[in-house]
């Protein structure tokens, strides 16, 4: 599979989510072996508004091989203004987000609720192409409350999207009960154009499980959370990682560009991630999850890693 012309060797990506995507988690996936990375979603409608907190997450780095931006709206005009602005000049290709399953982003009738008004969905779709000379791709679900996908993929593919990402589950299911892989198969054979599959990849079982469906490519989301070293595993290197320096790297990237303020906040929650299934006390969990000091929080991740070899986890 390309994108913009450019190979994905590893077939793999990192997904776009809110408040994970971050550059210096970008930064670290790549370096573990994602082809391509994704930005968090960017709001059209904030971009015309001149947002900067919006054009801070188009930050990115030269760590990042292919890069594409996320963006969701549901005006054709909005979209395809904003998919030639100046902050998207330096990526590969624009993903139109039409499978975000959050309350907040389909009561406006973006995301997946787009799922429910084909036409519209198309009319964005075509806008979006004509306005870009970039690669301009579409990340749907299942459907939003009974599956469409085959349908829906057929049309995103006729109104020129250059490749598609599927997420195995609809909106109403949100993030719970398993990933269907015999609709994302379907998907793959009823359309011409690349599909890259999603959902639920966490480890080298179930990402063969994924490729077993004829996808080109395997997007990476949660699984990646704390644990950005999971595009190595998946390809089935021997690694030793020790978390820490992982986490601390992290921080150093985002420092370039945030405040220490903001930042303290914000890695909190990455932070729990990175001691996701290894075993602490609770005491230094909450150490971290209270902590308004970076240092000491990377202190607390350092008396628990220090001594040890992660491989392969």
């Amino acid at each position: 599979m390309r994108i913009n012309n450019k190979e994905l060797k590893n077939n793999l990506v990192f997904a776009p989510m809110a408040g994970v995507s971050d550059v210096g988690m970008r930064f670290l996936c790549s370096y573990y072996g994602a082809d391509a990375t994704f930005t968090e979603m960017l709001s059209a409608m904030a971009m015309e508004h001149n947002s900067s907190k919006n054009r801070l997450l188009t930050l990115t780095t030269d760590a990042e091989k292919i890069k594409v931006a996320q963006i969701f709206g549901k005006s054709p005009e909005i979209m395809a203004k904003i998919v030639n602005d100046e902050s998207l000049e330096k990526f590969d290709a624009i993903d139109i987000n039409m499978g975000c399953p959050a309350p907040k982003i389909i009561k406006n009738g973006e995301g997946s609720a787009l799922m429910k008004n084909a036409l519209l969905a198309s009319k964005i779709i075509k806008a979006c192409v004509n306005s870009s000379k970039k690669t301009v791709s579409v990340k749907i679900r299942l459907g939003f409350d009974k599956i469409v996908a085959t349908d829906f993929a057929k049309m995103c593919e006729d109104s020129g999207a250059s490749f598609i990402t599927v997420h195995g589950r609809t909106q109403s299911q949100l993030f719970s009960g398993s990933v269907n892989y015999e609709e994302i198969a379907k998907v793959k054979s009823a359309v011409k154009i690349p599909v890259i599959g999603n959902g639920d990849v966490v480890d080298r079982e179930s990402y063969l499980k994924m490729l077993g469906t004829g996808v080109d490519a395997v997007m990476v989301g949660r699984g990646a959370q704390g644990k950005p070293w999971i595009f190595s595993v998946l390809q089935g290197k021997e690694l030793k990682i020790n978390p820490y320096e992982v986490a601390k790297k992290h921080v150093e990237i985002l420092r370039k560009y945030f405040d220490e303020k903001w930042l303290k906040l914000y890695m909190r929650k990455h932070f729990l991630w990175y001691l996701s299934g290894v075993k602490c006390a609770s005491e230094q969990r909450v150490k971290i999850a209270t902590s308004n000091d970076i240092e000491k929080s990377l202190a607390v991740l350092k008396s628990i890693f220090c001594d040890n070899d992660f491989e392969n986890k």
